[in-house]
């Protein structure tokens, strides 16, 4: 992967994450928690556009909203495994 492709993954990763986090829990996770929670929800995002959905997303706003999706639906998951203290 040439490393514009990497930063290119780790922006949206980031994007995402912080955006998921705003919208599930009303707080962000820390910069490297963002960017893990976006980039496999971008993964889980891919995969439930693309198998489940049968659709694929194209260019810079399609990835983000595909990660963004596959975001929540993680941070909803684990919600759900492990609940909020409190």
């Amino acid at each position: 992967m040439p490393s514009l492709d990497l930063l290119l993954v780790t922006i949206i990763g980031l994007a995402a994450g912080v955006l998921a986090g705003r919208v599930v829990s009303e707080h962000g996770y820390g910069v490297p928690g963002d960017i893990v929670v976006g980039i496999v929800g971008a993964l889980i995002g891919g995969w439930v556009f693309g198998v489940v959905v049968g659709v694929v997303a194209w260019g810079l706003v399609g990835e983000l909203i595909t990660a963004l999706v596959g975001a929540v639906i993680l941070l909803w998951l684990l919600r759900l495994v492990v609940p909020a203290k409190g």
